[in-house]
């Protein structure tokens, strides 16, 4: 399973608003039900409950909310860059304003684990981060995200 597998153009946003961590995670769990509130409160419980046990904050202005549900079928993906960016609790002290987050079913533990490795591989990479942040819009924002690939770099 790949990243882009993952992922919708209409879960892609650039230039979304949060005041805080507590609505961003509202705001993507409401990308990732995609219109479902049963699924979007799993979604939720699921994201605030990872976040209580240590920030997905990764630095460099990036986290990777994630969560796992007994409630979910299909692993489902959001990209969110902020407008102004927000503290997430990271390690480098940085607010976040660039966020890939996932909801797995339970059952997913080394799928879910082999996509977070390829997405700090992805978000890991400077000179992706800054093409990402440059976009002009959630278009070309998926159209990025859409053209990497692990084990390349950005370039």
């Amino acid at each position: 399973m790949q990243l882009l597998d993952l992922l919708a153009p209409a879960r892609v946003v650039a230039g979304a608003k949060a005041p805080g961590k507590k609505r961003l995670l509202e705001t993507l769990a409401l990308l990732l039900a995609e219109g479902d509130p049963d699924c979007e409160r799993l979604v939720f419980d699921s994201l605030c409950q990872r976040e209580r046990l240590g920030s997905t904050a990764l630095g460099h202005g990036v986290a990777i909310p994630h969560g796992r549900s007994p409630g979910l079928v299909a692993a489902t993906g959001a990209f969110v860059r902020l407008a102004e960016a927000v503290d997430f609790g990271a390690p480098d002290g940085q607010p976040v304003d660039l966020l890939f987050a996932l909801a797995v079913p339970e059952h997913f533990t080394q799928q879910h684990l082999v996509l977070l490795g390829q997405l700090a591989e992805m978000l890991g990479d400077a000179a992706f981060r800054q093409r990402l942040r440059e976009a002009a819009d959630s278009a070309a924002v998926y159209r990025l995200l859409a053209a990497w690939r692990p084990g390349q770099a950005a370039s």
